[in-house]
């Protein structure tokens, strides 16, 4: 993902000992994970550095509803013990490790090749995003 993405995590700092010298503020590569990353640990999904490149090259932005989408259908496919899953959502396709609910690569629609994809257990379809009921209140 873009480096406008970072999050920036705070890490506490306690008192320095007199005499003794604080410890090195770590660096702004291990302070600010990336957002995916970040995202990847509140959502119970991780991206591999391979999915992370396609995402990027083929211009994929995933919002936190996609996240969301995509955790749920990994979540289905665990419960009925996939193991390497091809998930689709709208018109990307993502191979999924289920184990350790790892997203292993992304496929656009420009980049499908033949549309054949080997060494999957199951095939989960994420179900689109559906209004909150607080939305449909308001309406009424």
């Amino acid at each position: 993902m873009s480096d406008a993405f970072r999050v920036q995590l705070e890490r506490a700092q306690g008192g320095a000992v007199s005499g003794q010298p604080r410890p090195a503020r770590p660096t702004a590569v291990e302070s600010t994970p990336a957002f995916a990353e970040t995202l990847a640990q509140v959502q119970q999904v991780r991206f591999s550095n391979h999915a992370q490149k396609r995402l990027q090259s083929r211009e994929i932005a995933l919002s936190n509803e996609h996240v969301n989408r995509l955790a749920q259908a990994i979540e289905k496919a665990e419960q009925r013990g996939g193991k390497s899953s091809l998930v689709m959502m709208d018109d990307l396709a993502f191979i999924v490790n289920v184990r350790e609910r790892l997203v292993v690569t992304a496929v656009d629609p420009q980049h499908r090749g033949e549309g054949v994809f080997t060494q999957i257990d199951s095939v989960v379809i994420a179900d689109p995003a559906r209004p909150s009921q607080n939305k449909l209140d308001q309406k009424a």
